[in-house]
């Protein structure tokens, strides 16, 4: 797909996935690392090897304090965002970001850190070479608030319940329970809008307004996921 030429302001959702469908993580190792690439790539003096220099975390399955607790490190240059991320979810095999340039080039210049960055890291733990995603990320601005407000439901919460036992049909059977499944999943956004957590990956920027409290998000995804209101999206999916 064409990635559109973005302008200070806009909102971007951005989408790509593993090359021939694989895996683009396959450990919670990796999903935290990935976590870690949203956080220190978004900045405008981050090298693309900044993964290799974070520390590692103590086991496959803890959390990096650097992730959500650690602040700006003290020897770096003062931060300088390229983008606000204003949710994302990594899946398996693909994840989806709600981005907004706030400079020029930013979102370019985020997605090609991410991409090599992370894709340097797979390939180094792994042993191997290559393309890790199915060529370059796709992206569609968004300029209705109806649509975003979709959008980060489909993004946050949607996707996640694809993992929920039996899929979406049995999630929409019983959405308290299937939210309190979302709410644990740690590697989307969602628990930083219902209240859960609080990361220092995202910026809720309009969303803020939109939805000042966590019981306003979670009223607004309970009506969209009864209403199924996520497939109204189209092409905005990028799927």
């Amino acid at each position: 797909m064409r990635k559109e030429p973005f302008a200070v302001g806009n909102y971007i959702h951005v989408y790509n996935r593993g090359n021939r469908k694989q895996e683009i993580v396959r450990s919670d190792q990796d999903s935290w690392r990935f976590m870690q690439a949203l956080r220190f790539f978004n900045d405008s003096s981050s090298s693309q090897n900044l993964l290799r220099t974070l520390s590692r975390s103590k086991s496959d399955t803890d959390q990096p304090s650097s992730v959500f607790e650690m602040g700006w490190p003290a020897d770096w240059p003062k931060k300088d965002p390229l983008v606000k991320i204003l949710c994302y979810c990594l899946m398996p095999n693909h994840y989806h970001l709600l981005l907004k340039e706030i400079a020029d080039g930013g979102v370019s210049k985020f997605m090609q850190k991410l991409g090599i960055g992370y894709t340097n890291y797979f390939n180094l733990k792994y042993d191997e070479v290559g393309s890790l995603f199915q060529g370059g990320y796709k992206s569609r601005t968004v300029t209705d608030d109806n649509y975003l407000k979709y959008l980060i439901v489909y993004i946050q919460v949607v996707n996640v319940l694809e993992l929920y036992p039996g899929g979406l049909e049995v999630a929409y059977k019983d959405i308290n329970k299937a939210l309190k499944f979302a709410e644990e999943y740690p590697f989307s956004s969602y628990p930083d809008y219902s209240g859960a957590r609080k990361s220092l990956i995202i910026d809720k920027d309009i969303f803020g307004e939109l939805l000042p409290k966590p019981s306003d998000y979670k009223k607004l995804v309970i009506d969209v996921l009864k209403g199924q209101k996520c497939e109204e999206l189209g092409d905005l999916k990028l799927e």
